[in-house]
């Protein structure tokens, strides 16, 4: 796939984006999820060494493929690591899914209601690299903890500044403010929320596109207006913590919306399962998944 081919697909693509980024101190939990505790690796390489075969079981399985996955985000070490003996990036093209990578840095402490993206001084050598790589797209994530209109404005701006660097480099960036979807004054947040992002989509050039992953709020509807926005390709939701069941049930009240889950995609996948039990467990969750991004 070339860019626009990738662009298209997108844009019309009926099915959703997988996030298989975990990455840092997310990674050990991933792994305990997957029944590979803390004593079957040692450091850092073995660590990633054994979160690489996860996801590389996953995006062979066939019901990857099977056209309902139309995208995939990717931590640094997975796109620069092999699946099925090639490079990550063209093992997913070559099963028609658009590649993604994480860019940010981990978050700063929590400053009026937010967290921030720390400093991302490896940010253009790492979009450097995507390029050489093919890569489409890419993600960064900060998050929401409050109703603070001063943080909620701070955190949109950086995210678009951010945004444009990364445009600039001729690749699509994924915003993602997440809301915290604990956080007790959701709904008054999301209004404000939304109101920065149409001012920060209002002021971009015209030809160019953004993609924006959010929390799935609390009003079904809600993003609509950033849904038809001519700058925005697709609006993505993150399961933000839901059960597989339970962010597909909140996603389905939101047309335009499709689904980038993690935890909803992967919960149900252990290391000891035979290949036809993954197969099915993944490919169940795909399908729940892809139908709940659809409706609508």
């Amino acid at each position: 796939m070339n860019t626009d081919q990738m662009a298209a697909k997108i844009r019309e693509g009926q099915g959703f984006i997988a996030a298989l980024d975990q990455s840092g101190g997310s990674t050990p939990k991933a792994l305990r999820g997957y029944g590979v505790e803390d004593s079957e690796w040692a450091g850092d390489e073995e660590m990633f060494a054994r979160i690489h075969e996860m996801r590389s079981r996953v995006i062979t399985s066939p019901c990857f493929g099977s056209g309902k996955v139309i995208g995939a985000i990717l931590f640094e070490k997975t796109m620069d690591g092999q699946v099925d003996g090639k490079p990550t990036t063209y093992a997913l093209k070559d099963r028609g899914i658009v590649p993604f990578i994480k860019v940010d840095q981990g978050l700063a402490d929590e400053s009026d209601g937010v967290q921030l993206m720390k400093p991302l001084d490896k940010l253009p050598a790492l979009l450097e690299k995507s390029v050489g790589k093919g890569m489409f797209g890419t993600k960064m994530r900060s998050v929401i903890k409050s109703a603070n209109a001063g943080g909620i404005a701070a955190i949109v701006e950086q995210q678009f500044e951010v945004g444009n660097r990364i445009a600039d480099a001729g690749l699509v960036p994924m915003l993602e403010p997440e809301y915290d979807i604990h956080a007790a004054d959701r709904a008054e947040g999301e209004d404000m929320l939304l109101a920065e992002i149409m001012k920060g989509l209002d002021a971009l050039p015209e030809a160019r596109t953004v993609m924006l992953k959010l929390s799935i709020p609390v009003k079904p509807g809600l993003y609509a207006p950033a849904i038809e926005h001519p700058n925005v390709l697709r609006v993505v939701a993150l399961s933000g913590g839901y059960s597989t069941d339970d962010a597909c049930a909140h996603l389905a009240r939101n047309p335009g919306m499709i689904a980038s889950f993690s935890r909803g995609l992967l919960q149900d996948l252990r290391k000891d399962q035979s290949d036809a039990e993954f197969d099915a467990a993944l490919g169940g969750a795909i399908d729940k998944i892809a139908s709940a991004s659809c409706s609508g």
